[in-house]
């Protein structure tokens, strides 16, 4: 969680999606003073206002949550792990979407820990140390460590 005010928070991910005051404003319809008093603590911004920057820079949901309670809101999105015991419906409809792919697809939980693949994308895993695909295999570690895909990244540099 983050005690950062939201406006920075806003800011912060602007940035992260190379998008300039003026691109954003424009792509949400929002003036750029607006935007920038928004940024700047200068104005408050509703909920709706929150939510609607966020939906223009593709923020998680997670995070949008986050945005809100630091504005002072209630979180909007649920956030919820997925058990196999209970969701065993779930799973079973993603992982016949995942194998049914005829190029590499993997699933991926929010904290990047490899759920499940198909056939094809163990393509990329062949080769890599049996230590980085024991559970929970990590996407993030398995792509950067020396002894996983790393080597295989032509500009990694």
């Amino acid at each position: 969680m983050t005690t950062s005010p939201p406006g920075l928070l806003l800011r912060e991910w602007r940035t992260r999606r190379r998008y300039s005051q003026l691109d954003l404003s424009v792509a949400a319809e929002v003036s750029t003073r607006h935007l920038s008093y928004i940024e700047t603590g200068r104005s408050r911004p509703s909920p709706e206002m929150i939510i609607h920057l966020c939906e223009h820079l593709a923020v998680p949901m997670r995070t949008r949550s986050e945005i809100l309670l630091a504005a002072g809101f209630a979180p909007r999105y649920r956030q919820t792990r997925v058990e196999p015991a209970v969701d065993r419906e779930l799973i079973d409809a993603v992982e016949q979407v995942v194998r049914s792919h005829g190029f590499p697809a993997v699933v991926v939980d929010g904290d990047w820990n490899l759920i499940t693949t198909n056939t094809t994308a163990t393509i990329f895993l062949d080769g890599v140390a049996p230590r980085l695909l024991d559970a929970p295999a990590n996407v993030i570690r398995l792509s950067l460590d020396p002894d996983g895909l790393a080597p295989r990244i032509t500009n990694f540099e």
